[in-house]
């Protein structure tokens, strides 16, 4: 029999609360893992979270910092960075516009294919360059096609106004403006400055939305001041090139000093380079040769032994040598003039460049009297320039010397020295026997160190005012109005397994004006062709480059008696006693 309706629905409300039961049950497990989920995301988590966050919109970026400027003494720029923009993309995001990469190329001048590549490769990153140091116009130029994941980054491009000029002097810096070579380089601490850093927010597309905050204050990098003069390095180069080209030099340097400071008024080397564009040049072009190179510097040096003669006591600038018959044997060795000059002064012997008479002179002093003259002149070792990679010369310590090393090293022969320690030691000549280490930078000046008792240095410039004479072999040297000391030389040049036949460097120093010096420079000139005589191939070119100098610098002539009037020139002796040209 059937139930009656009121025991069937009694029958069920069990039933349906259990399961009301159930399903509220459920909701509340629900609820409670809602809210386990709600702390473990804003409380457990959520640093954690954030910065994942952050790391997809919110971003640390360099704030770029210009390098600082190169001038000349005088204020005129030698180095200067421009502004200039690169352009990269987020690979991602470009690539998911994959449609608009042609025309991106285009704009680029690449290839599409081979750019569509490169953002494959790369997808996994967020930032890769697309072209840098663009001029700004034509960046803007492609940002302007709205092109999704390509955006724009500031840098600096380094420019050199001289170019070639002041190269190798100046060096250059790389993509990064970082200093490479040159005083770029021994610098590049204190003209780098340090990026700043800024807290930005990027939209999907990569673009910079928002700046949050400053992390770091940029520092721009400093200004340099050379104690190069622009104009008379134009001089330098323009002359030299002359010369470099007409005897078909393999290379050639000249530098300039300031005598009284140390200071480097100009510095030259061929072959040179564009540090503006580098493409195409090589290391071997890069080098600073008046500071890196070594040679053996040959007659030029007879300045330095016979200022060990003057100061041993043992002689003066009159006295007498007998060079004949202009020849001797030392240890099978022929030590030669180029011809029989007889009895000489010690003045002729370097009017002459007498091999035999230096040589000679130097047997009656000791060894090491001699080698204390040259390391107190600053042979054998560093000038402090502090310039990158520059070499120290080669003097070797005198208890290792044979009878005929002495004899050799008095004319310049079994040592090596670089042009810069040329420059150096005749400017120590020209400042009464005070040396001062050569500086790049205005102002930088050393303590200043005697080495030569005054007397004795200006006796050794009258000696050498009698080379730079209508007789003496750097009369081309000559300069009108201008009495002018100076020293040619011709040395052999050095290879493997002895010298090159028919090779040779043309050297010459000078020191203007001789009553009372302001400049000294040196000519070195590798391998010239026909001639290769110091006194024909480099003394021009002294001559040439100081008749623009010392009108730039307005030194007043000091000869125009001389000159107009033909009076003879002064002996040593005079000269020393500050007698009158």
């Amino acid at each position: 029999p059937k139930l009656p309706q009121s025991t069937h629905l009694r029958a069920r409300g069990p039933r349906v609360r259990w399961r009301l039961a159930l399903v509220f049950a459920l909701l509340a497990l629900a609820g409670v893992g809602l809210l386990a989920r709600a702390v473990d995301l804003q409380v457990v988590r959520r640093e954690f979270l954030q910065q994942q966050g952050d790391m997809r919109f919110l971003r640390e970026l360099p704030i770029p910092v210009s390098r600082g400027s190169i001038f000349d003494r005088n204020g005129e720029p030698l180095a200067v960075s421009t502004p200039v923009d690169s352009l990269w993309a987020d690979p991602p995001v470009l690539l998911a516009h994959a449609d608009r990469i042609p025309e991106l190329a285009k704009a680029l001048d690449v290839n599409a294919a081979e750019l569509q590549r490169r953002l494959e490769q790369r997808s996994n990153m967020e930032f890769v360059y697309l072209r840098r140091m663009m001029d700004p116009v034509a960046a803007q130029a492609v940002l302007a096609l709205k092109i999704p994941g390509v955006n724009k980054q500031r840098e600096y491009r380094r420019y050199y106004p001289t170019g070639d000029v002041t190269a190798q002097v100046l060096g250059f810096t790389n993509i990064n403006d970082q200093g490479q070579e040159g005083l770029e380089l021994a610098y590049n601490h204190w003209l780098s400055g340090k990026p700043g850093l800024q807290r930005v927010i990027r939209n999907r597309l990569g673009q910079i939305v928002q700046s949050v905050d400053l992390v770091r204050e940029p520092v721009q990098g400093h200004s340099l001041t050379l104690s190069i003069d622009r104009s008379i390095q134009y001089l330098a180069y323009q002359y030299l090139s002359e010369a470099y080209i007409k005897y078909h030099a393999r290379a050639a340097s000249m530098v300039i000093m300031d005598a009284r400071t140390g200071g480097i008024l100009a510095m030259v080397n061929l072959p040179s380079f564009n540090p503006n564009n580098i493409a195409g040049s090589t290391p071997r072009d890069w080098r600073n040769r008046a500071v890196t190179d070594v040679f053996e510097p040959g007659s030029v040096m007879k300045a330095f032994t016979l200022s060990a003669a003057l100061d041993s006591g043992k002689w003066t600038p009159t006295s007498p040598i007998n060079t004949t018959p202009g020849w001797y044997m030392m240890d099978g060795y022929t030590i030669r003039d180029v011809a029989d000059f007889g009895k000489l002064d010690l003045t002729s012997v370097i009017t002459k460049s007498s091999n035999v008479g230096a040589s000679l002179i130097t047997a009656t002093f000791s060894e090491k009297r001699l080698y204390d003259m040259l390391r107190g002149f600053g042979f054998g070792r560093s000038t402090e320039s502090g310039f990158p990679g520059e070499a120290s010369g080669l003097l070797p310590v005198y208890t290792s010397w044979r009878p005929i090393n002495r004899v050799t090293i008095s004319y310049g022969y079994g040592l090596n020295v670089t042009a810069l320690q040329l420059a150096q030691a005749y400017s120590t000549l020209a400042d009464g026997g005070v040396l001062h280490h050569p500086t790049f930078v205005k102002g930088d000046d050393g303590a200043p160190v005697r080495v030569l008792p005054e007397k004795y240095a200006r006796e050794m410039i009258g000696m050498l005012r009698t080379v730079v004479s209508p007789t003496g072999t750097g009369s081309a040297a000559m300069i009108a109005n201008y009495t002018v000391a100076g020293k040619t030389g011709t040395a052999h040049l050095a290879g493997a397994g002895g010298y090159l036949k028919g090779e040779y460097y043309a050297v010459f120093c000078g020191i203007v004006p001789a009553t009372d010096p302001r400049l000294v420079a040196v000519v070195v000139v590798r391998d010239p062709k026909p001639d290769h005589y110091g006194g024909v191939v480099s003394a021009p070119v002294f001559r040439r480059v100081m008749e623009g100098a010392l009108r730039l610098l307005d030194v007043p002539p000091d000869n125009v008696q001389h000159w107009y009037g033909q009076t003879p020139l002064p002996t040593a002796a005079a000269n020393a006693a500050g007698g009158a040209p």
